[in-house]
């Protein structure tokens, strides 16, 4: 799992006041590992555009709402560590570049973005939620395949 059940709870409940529990985490990891390799896959066609041989955080296609909840992510004082990050990422399809110390050191704050973003998107689908379900999961995904 590439956050832990406690940080996720605590994220999704500061952030947009939402119970989450076990089953949800599944979701969110498989979640949060798509988004994090499209990231990355676009980073590295950005470097080979560029003709770079590693992918720099410049390359990372981050976009200004993403920023902010990068920033959001740092002020809710929850760490994150990047071994499981790192080891989740070994079990994607392999990438053709490596990514830069930079990108490894910012990973765990694109991660916390992501979570709390995806917890607003709950809330912005459905303002009462409280526990979100299958069809929020869906809705707030087929979002994010459509922005991210």
């Amino acid at each position: 799992m590439i956050i832990g059940i406690s940080q996720f709870e605590k994220l999704f409940r500061l952030t947009a006041n939402l119970d989450v529990d076990k089953a949800d985490l599944k979701r969110l990891s498989e979640f949060v590992n798509a988004k994090l390799h499209d990231l990355l896959l676009m980073g590295e066609a950005s470097a080979k555009a560029n003709q770079r041989d590693i992918i720099q955080v410049f390359d990372l296609p981050i976009t200004k709402g993403l920023q902010e909840s990068m920033h959001a992510f740092k002020a809710l004082d929850v760490e994150l560590e990047l071994s499981p990050i790192l080891e989740t990422l070994a079990q994607l399809p392999p990438l053709d570049l490596a990514y830069s110390e930079e990108v490894k050191e910012r990973l765990p704050r694109i991660v916390g973005a992501i979570t709390i973003s995806l917890a607003k998107t709950f809330k912005v689908i459905d303002p009462d939620l409280k526990n979100p379900q299958s069809v929020h999961w869906e809705r707030a995904i087929e979002i994010f395949n459509m922005l991210l």
